[in-house]
Order: structure tokens, then sequence, then C-alpha cells
């Protein structure tokens, strides 16, 4: 059987025509949307980006200035050290250690440090007693001008306490303390024989002051520590 077809071609070509028209209407609008989409995307990751980035610039910015203010700190630090060392050096002007050095290098052969103790007072002046009034006011007025620190005027006492063969080398180290230009009114309080198994020793305990207005300049300071003196041999 022959198929007949009515319908003319123009027609056919025309639907075929508006078909593929509107299936590329849907394609682009289709293509639109993503674009669309993807351009929203992006927005909202450059959104995201941005916040992100002033939060570090934040915390950046506060890290700059934590870092400033650390700064700030050390460098208060560093000049309150160096005005406590100073402060030291005024209120101590010959060191510890530097006295201890004197102490041990000045030691007789066999005699040794057992005990050792450094203690500040104030001057006694229960004897420092005025004639007159006149003295008396005499007295405060020099005071007053010569605006001398209370802690300038402390007197440093140390307490020795060591063991020594014999009286011989206790004497001897008595003598070598009192010719050191660091101390002063050097005085044995006692010495006393112990006996042991391996034989005698004297236990002795001696007294002595700083020297006031002692000022070590940095050799004398490197020849005590030297031992210079330790070269006594008794």
């Amino acid at each position: 059987m022959i198929n007949i077809n009515f319908v003319p071609d123009d027609y056919v070509q025309n639907s075929e025509s508006r078909r593929t028209n509107l299936i590329s209407l849907v394609l682009l609008m289709v293509v639109m949307v993503a674009l669309g989409g993807s351009f929203m995307i992006i927005k909202v990751r450059q959104r995201a980006c941005n916040a992100q980035e002033k939060l570090v610039n934040t915390r950046l910015n506060q890290m700059q200035e934590n870092i400033k203010q650390f700064e700030e700190l050390q460098t208060k630090r560093k000049a309150m050290m160096k005005t406590a060392l100073t402060t030291t050096e005024l209120l101590e002007p010959v060191p510890r250690s530097v006295l201890l050095a004197s102490l041990t290098n000045s030691l007789p052969r066999g005699v040794s440090l057992l005990r050792l103790n450094l203690v500040q007072k104030e001057p006694n002046r229960a004897g420092q007693v005025a004639t007159s009034k006149y003295q008396a006011a005499q007295a405060e007025k020099a005071a007053a001008q010569s605006r001398v620190s209370q802690e300038q005027l402390l007197e440093t006492h140390i307490d020795i306490g060591g063991v020594a063969p014999s009286d011989l080398q206790v004497a001897a180290y008595i003598e070598r303390l009192g010719n050191s230009t660091l101390l002063d009114n050097v005085a044995l309080v006692e010495s006393k024989e112990h006996k042991t198994e391996d034989g005698t020793f004297r236990q002795f305990k001696l007294t002595a002051m700083l020297r006031k207005n002692v000022h070590l300049t940095k050799e004398d300071i490197e020849r005590i520590r030297a031992g210079v003196n330790a070269i006594w041999n008794f």
C-alpha cells in the first residue's frame, strides 16, 4: 500500500526549524543558568576569602601589637636590670664573690673555712653624745649637707669560722686578713682545740668589718680573683 503524505514540505521544514530553535533556546537557558550559578558561587567564595583575609589581617595586626608591647617590656626590663645592677654596685661596692675570693686566697696551708656570715648593721652611735646643743646642731647640719643615703652608712660585719692545724696558722691568717685592703678590725673570738683519731686541730672564730669607701678597679678584682695572695705558704 502506498503512503501518501498530505503535509506540505514547507510545514515540515518550519516544524523542524522551530524544534531546533526551541532546543537551542533551552540549551542557551541551561548554559545561562550554569553561568549564573558559577558566578554566584564565585562571588560567595570571594566574600568568604575577603572575610578570612580581614580576619587574618586583624590577627596579624594584633600579633604585631603584641610583639611591639613585648619589645617595649624587654626594653623596660633591660633598663630596670641596669638600674638594679647600678644600685647593687652602689649599695655593695665590693662584690661578695670578690670578698670570698680574698678570704679563701689568704688561707695558709692546712687552714679551711667552715662558716662565713655577712651582716649589715647600722653604726653604733650610742657613744657619740654631743657635749652641747651647738655641737648637736652642727652634727645634724653636717649630716643634712652630706646627703649620704642610709644604705651607704651601713657597716658590713663578717663572721668567719674555720679549722687550722695549730694557733700558728690562725695567727698567720689573722695577719693576712689584717693586711687586706678590704677588711678592717680583724679580731679573734675564740680558738678551741679538738682531738680526733687522726690528730688534733684548732677550731677558730674570727670577726672583721668591711672597709668603708672601698673602690676596686677592674684590675684589683682580677688580681684578687686570680689568687695572687694564694702564693703565700706557711
